[in-house]
């Protein structure tokens, strides 16, 4: 059986990840398709719409064979990280390809773009320092330096400002960095894009128009036309339930507790928390009479709002930079469900993958997933206190 791998959020699963879904599978001639997952806590620095358990439900029933956990360690991490540890699990995972998303659908303009870095890092690295001179972003320091870059050495590369191409020029990184045993296939992306709001003429709408939608006009029906029906049905189960979808709007009270209750020095100990920025943290704590206005306070130049968001959860989950920086690569491929199609998979290949397969929590011993399981405690204490699944009671969800 062939395997082509997914890196995804879907945060929720919509209309246009199950086209992604059915092109993966055609373009690579794959039996299954295997998705690497962020858990309850993304890479923009937020916590999931809804939990992993929810959203493997979503993906299993409409086309995904196989959901596997990314760990907090990367699912939280800059695109470099979050890009290595997807791959890597896909290819532990026995995936021979994997696919991304991207605005034409070439692979030439991301291998050019790569080599163009490549071969030319002593430069790169130059302009990139001296861009940060001006105070700018670290981000924005390296897309001046990539611009900069083009412009000595002329070529069709792609564009690095948008969101999506900065994943996929990552994946093709960390498939270099694997020595090429997995190798990469894009489709082109349809309708929304990445941030882009809901357009009631069409049935592609972006993940984030989609959340916006909901937490804008609180109305589910609104959506209903971007998502599969399971993915519907179950916001709707989960909103019966919960009454809410969770944000750092949903979780601020216990946000504001977490920061108020260290000192400058303690937080000093959390990833990216420097230059001060944590007195700026319990100031603003103090007064902010929301998430928004928080970090409406707290944004500038230097910190991005997705830094920020970073930083905000690991100090709400309470994972130091010391925990976070002692794991480089992952160890274990944590199942989160599968079809009988995956199970079939599992069966046949389960023996030869490079790294343990877990599906019973309560079984295994491993300070990474120590902190998956942390993390989901600490996202079921924002939303409610209701009995709620959790890694040691919820097994693998079967399709």
């Amino acid at each position: 059986m062939q395997a082509v791998g997914v890196v995804v959020e879907y945060n929720p699963f919509h209309n246009g990840h199950a086209y992604h879904v059915q092109q993966a599978k055609k373009l690579t001639k794959a039996d299954v398709v295997i998705a690497v997952m962020s858990g309850q806590f993304l890479q923009r620095g937020e916590p999931a719409l809804v939990d992993k358990w929810a959203r493997t439900k979503m993906a299993l029933a409409s086309g995904v064979d196989i959901v596997i956990e990314l760990p907090y360690v990367f699912s939280t991490a800059h695109a470099k990280q979050f890009a290595y540890g997807a791959i890597s699990l896909l290819q532990a995972a026995g995936c021979q390809t994997f696919t991304f998303g991207s605005e034409d659908g070439r692979l030439e303009p991301f291998l050019d773009s790569f080599v163009l870095i490549q071969q030319n890092k002593e430069l790169y690295d130059a302009f990139i320092k001296e861009f940060m001179t001006t105070g700018i972003s670290y981000p924005k320091a390296l897309q001046e330096a990539y611009t900069a870059l083009q412009q000595q050495f002329p070529g069709t590369y792609i564009d690095l400002a948008k969101p999506n191409n900065i994943l996929g020029f990552h994946y093709i990184e960390a498939a270099h960095l694997l020595k090429n045993k997995i190798q990469p296939a894009t489709i082109t992306r349809i309708g929304a894009g990445y941030h882009d709001a809901i357009n009631e003429q069409s049935q592609i709408a972006s993940a984030t128009g989609i959340r916006q939608a909901l937490f804008q006009e609180k109305v589910l029906q609104n959506i209903n036309q971007f998502v599969p029906s399971p993915t519907y049905q179950l916001l709707e189960e989960w909103q019966q339930v919960h009454s809410t979808f969770a944000s750092w709007h949903t979780f601020w009270p216990l946000l504001r507790f977490a920061i108020l209750r260290h000192t400058p020095e303690q937080l000093s100990a959390f990833p990216d928390v420097s230059e001060g920025i944590e007195y700026a943290l319990i100031k603003h704590a103090k007064n902010a009479l929301s998430f928004n206005d928080f970090m409406d306070k707290i944004k500038s130049k230097r910190y991005t709002w997705t830094r920020l968001q970073r930083i905000l959860t690991h100090i709400y989950t309470g994972i130091t930079k010391q925990q976070l920086h002692a794991h480089t690569e992952p160890s274990y491929i944590r199942l989160l469900g599968m079809t009988e199609n995956g199970q079939r998979y599992l069966s046949m290949y389960k023996k030869h993958m490079t790294l343990p397969l877990i599906s019973r929590v309560a079984a295994t011993q491993n300070d990474m997933l120590s902190l998956d399981i942390r993390a989901t405690t600490m996202y079921q204490q924002g939303l409610s206190f209701h009995t709620m699944n959790d890694d040691y009671n919820t097994p693998p969800i079967r399709r």
